[in-house]
């Protein structure tokens, strides 16, 4: 029964086994068809003109059309009218390598010589091209998409004046994608379609290719780093490092706010964005904001590259517009120490996709933007504003073009992109580091407890500081432990001032004698300084878009190299440019200093003396 029932159901078997093969050749075959008739309708598409070519150059042709169509994604294929002819010609002028009119192409003709170098691949790219030309032309209008042209670097102006030039000279494989945004589409597809690195050199560009045109069939799929590399000041003054930050490090990205202060040029406040990123080993979460000395701060400046600093020339665009990447502590202390100045760190409602695209477009921005500063119309709070727009794609689409700090605070709120309800609790949000404010009420606080054991000659702490230090002399050994504590922090504070005085003074001293040791020396400093705020200079003859490798590996040398000789030629220049001060101010810091190390050695003393913490209880 079992022999004669397993035997009956063989037969059925095999008959099932024969049908799926029959299915799988005939699908096997419809597949083959479908594949063919897709060749054969793109094959029909690229047509040669063969019209002054000889049977040697007609060949080359036809393989180059052949080459080139199964290099094509099919999301290009199919934006490309029905059939477009491809010519050869003599008389097109000196550069250019084709045109593409009325849905023909017409590319130079000594591009079929291979005895010159690069001819291949020079006439692969031209007609990639001007294929783009003519799909964008023919109804695609990628080229005229804002987010297209946010992408490539054609930026929205305030007041919905339209958009500005394309800044991104630097790193770009080829100045010619800077003519329009339809330029830059066909340049780019070049590299998209034929470069294999494209995607790790430009990603969110090839991100959008992917997505319009499709996925190049024939290029190997990349290997990209998955660090993002900013070049990034240190703690100490000229130097610098290559930061390879890791986009899954990041835990949030806030706005950070500097309010405003008496100076003209700072009365609006300043506008920053603030990255929270984690130590390494630490899971991304609310503890990463305990991890201040790994924080980075993205800072647009005006970039003053010489001794002057011109009012007039930042209203008129006359200073370059640089993508600063500083310590947090850095800027805490220019802030709230020096320039007496809160600090709001409001975060930003983005997900983890929008973080690491915004990384994407800062470094984009760091390596290849070389703008201009301009005080009303491209400040601080319009190049946020613009990175913004750009490296989110949902703000891009909302708009942000404000022109203050406070205007972009104001509509990232009302966007419900921000999240102010963290400085509800003002306690609370400076223990949680959401808010970091002027040292000026602490300051106060400290005079206030000197002042009650001493009868000090000023009645608060401004006018404590305003005093010359030989006068807060006699006072600063009369206090107890605490008093004295809180005096050295306050001299500590009164020699930053003096410090910010004298720079003034140098600037009108040094500018006064433009050809002497110390101007030159400070001019060189300054343009070494430039060349860690134009990152892609130091890379002028390698590659395009971001560093690879290779590159990143080439800018960590180069900046641990100038960095070993700008450091200590900064500290020689300040104690050569000291002694150009004038004599009232030489006098000042020499008594800032005496004051400091007296106060010091009384501070060490009186901490020595006292008894154990908890010795009265025993």
């Amino acid at each position: 029964m079992t022999s004669a029932s397993s035997l009956a159901v063989e037969p059925s078997h095999a008959r099932l086994n024969a049908k799926r093969r029959r299915a799988i050749t005939a699908a096997t075959h419809g597949v083959a068809l479908l594949l063919i008739a897709h060749a054969a309708h793109a094959a029909e598409r690229l047509q040669l003109d063969p019209t002054g070519l000889s049977p040697a150059q007609q060949q080359m042709a036809t393989q180059t059309l052949r080459d080139v169509q199964s290099l094509l994604p099919d999301g290009l294929l199919r934006a490309l009218p029905a059939q477009v002819q491809v010519g050869w010609r003599d008389d097109l002028p000196a550069n250019v390598h084709g045109r593409a009119f009325a849905g023909r192409i017409a590319l130079r003709r000594d591009l079929l010589d291979d005895d010159v170098a690069g001819a291949r691949r020079a006439r692969r790219s031209a007609l990639v091209h001007e294929l783009a030309h003519v799909a964008d032309r023919g109804g695609a209008n990628w080229s005229r998409s804002a987010r297209w042209r946010d992408l490539a670097g054609w930026q929205r102006k305030p007041w919905h004046l339209g958009r500005g030039d394309n800044a991104f000279r630097d790193r770009s494989p080829d100045a010619y994608e800077l003519t329009d945004p339809a330029e830059y589409l066909a340049v780019n597809a070049e590299h998209f379609v034929l470069d294999a690195e494209f995607a790790c050199r430009r990603p969110a560009l090839a991100q959008w290719y992917r997505v319009h045109l499709g996925t190049p069939p024939s290029l190997p799929a990349p290997h990209c780093a998955g660090t993002v590399p900013l070049l990034q000041a240190d703690a100490e003054e000229g130097a610098a490092s290559l930061l390879a930050l890791d986009p899954a490090r990041v835990y949030a990205v806030d706005y950070l706010f500097a309010e405003g202060s008496a100076q003209p040029m700072s009365r609006w406040g300043h506008s920053m964005l603030r990255l929270v990123i984690c130590r390494p080993g630490r899971a991304p979460g609310p503890d990463c904001r305990l991890d201040l000395e790994h924080h980075r701060v993205l800072s647009f400046r005006a970039f003053v590259g010489d001794v002057q600093i011109s009012n007039w020339r930042g209203l008129t665009g006359g200073y370059p517009s640089r993508l600063f990447v500083l310590p947090l502590q850095q800027v805490v202390d220019e802030y709230n120490k020096v320039e007496l100045r809160g600090l709001a760190s409001l975060p930003l409602q983005l997900d983890r996709s929008e973080i690491a695209s915004l990384l994407e477009r800062t470094a984009q921005v760091h390596w290849s933007y070389d703008g201009r500063y301009y005080f009303v119309s491209n400040n601080c709070a319009v190049e946020t504003a613009k990175l913004l727009q750009a490296g989110v794609p949902r703000l891009g689409e909302a708009g942000l073009a404000q022109l203050s700090p406070r205007g972009l605070r104001r509509r990232l709120a009302r966007l419900h992109a921000l999240d102010e309800q963290v400085l509800a609790d003002p306690a609370q949000a400076q223990a949680q580091g959401y808010y970091f404010a002027s040292a000026r009420d602490h300051y106060q606080q400290l005079f206030s407890v000197a002042a009650a054991q001493m009868a000090l000659p000023a009645r608060d702490v401004r006018a404590w500081l305003a005093l010359p230090a030989q006068q807060r002399a006699p006072w600063l050994l009369r206090g107890d432990v605490r008093a004295s504590a809180g005096l050295l922090l306050l001299e500590q504070a009164a020699q930053r001032r003096a410090e910010l005085r004298s720079r003034d003074a140098l600037k009108r001293r040094l500018l006064a004698d433009p050809d002497s040791a110390a101007t030159r020396s400070l001019r060189a400093l300054l343009e070494q300084s430039g060349q860690w705020l134009r990152p892609g200079q130091l890379l002028a003859d390698a590659g395009y878009g971001l560093p690879q490798a290779e590159e990143q590996a080439e800018v960590a040398r180069a900046a641990a190299a100038a960095s070993a000789q700008t450091v200590p030629a900064w500290q020689s220049l300040r104690v050569q440019l000291r002694a150009q001060l004038p004599p009232s101010q030489q006098r000042e810091l020499d008594d800032i200093d005496r004051n400091l190390a007296v106060l010091g050695a009384r501070v060490r003393e009186q901490a020595a003396e006292a008894p154990p913490t908890g010795a009265a209880a025993r």
